[in-house]
């Protein structure tokens, strides 16, 4: 009874915190966003993932290092007291949403491992001199993406490779290498864990960001721009992909907007973006670390006595 209870309270303050928090988010993201235009579009895409993350992760740290703790060390065990009925539904519902995260992502990893094998078949490989693998590949669509988590790989279509020009290809090859390096496939993966009503607006706003993200860190200079915004309006030729595909980076891709609005910010490249930010110092973090927790140090008994508190005043 007394492990029964405290995964009831452990689930009920997770999906509590996730819900509240999520429905923030959903709330809050447009505002964000404007507010953090005058920044490099690469800054823009870590703070969009991010603010999609925040749910589950202050979820998690306070059920782990609050939550559990609280009970562990406060809660009686020879107590025998009845659970209510909202403590028990919470925590169910914490349960199903856990389980439906991973049963969403592996139905989403195992769809791309089928496709990405279909495309593969009599795949091969193609001489250059990027870090990861290129693959030609006997469909004409995709023309190019990256595939992959664990051993990423960028493949390329016959029909695209004869399109483009050398300096095309190299700089839409280095786009989907950006790809590769940001991990925005395994970011994708961890979207389909993390899904929640209303958040289609976000992840979509998250993905055009990342798109110029990779943009930007394919080209250095004008020509290369123009190269790239070329190869961009000669695959799209072709098409998109007859299914998007989750967990893969394709070069050409739905909606349409996007497609122009990256190919309208290529061809007014401006050196300036290459500009580096300003960069807060390392420091800076490593001090409110520290104070961080420093002052949890000092207050995380009392806290854990007002967290008992409040999962006591749940049960009942």
């Amino acid at each position: 009874m007394f492990a029964a209870r405290g995964l009831a309270v452990s689930f009920s303050v997770f999906v509590m915190v996730y819900c509240a928090l999520s429905l923030a988010v959903c709330l809050a993201w447009r505002t964000v966003r404007v507010h953090s235009q005058q920044h490099p579009v690469r800054r823009i895409a870590d703070l969009l993932f991010a603010l999609r993350m925040l749910p589950l992760a202050a979820a998690a740290v306070i059920t782990a290092a609050f939550t559990v703790p609280s009970f562990l060390l406060l809660e009686p065990r020879a107590i025998d007291e009845p659970m209510g009925g909202i403590p028990l539904a919470l925590g169910i519902c914490g349960a199903m949403l856990g389980i439906f995260g991973v049963v969403n992502a592996s139905i989403a990893l195992r769809r791309a491992s089928r496709t990405i094998a279909t495309w593969t078949t009599a795949a091969r490989p193609v001489e250059s001199h990027s870090p990861v693998p290129v693959l030609r590949i006997s469909q004409v669509v995709p023309a190019m993406t990256a595939a992959g988590i664990v051993r990423p790989k960028v493949l390329l279509s016959a029909a695209a490779e004869s399109m483009l020009t050398a300096n095309e290809l190299q700089t839409a090859l280095n786009h989907e290498i950006a790809h590769i390096r940001r991990r925005d496939n395994l970011k994708k993966l961890l979207l389909r864990f993390v899904t929640f009503p209303g958040m289609s607006g976000l992840e979509a706003a998250w993905l055009e960001a990342t798109e110029m993200t990779a943009d930007d860190a394919a080209v250095s200079n004008a020509g290369e721009a123009l190269d790239l915004a070329a190869a961009l309006i000669k695959l799209s030729r072709l098409g998109p992909a007859d299914a998007p595909v989750d967990l893969t980076a394709a070069l050409i891709h739905s909606p349409a907007s996007v497609m122009n609005a990256r190919i309208e910010r290529l061809i007014a490249w401006s050196d300036d973006r290459l500009a580096l930010p300003h960069r807060f110092s390392p420091w800076y973090g490593l001090g409110a670390a520290l104070a961080t927790v420093a002052v949890f140090a000092v207050t995380y008994g009392q806290l854990l006595a007002q967290v008992h508190t409040a999962t006591e005043w749940l049960v009942r």
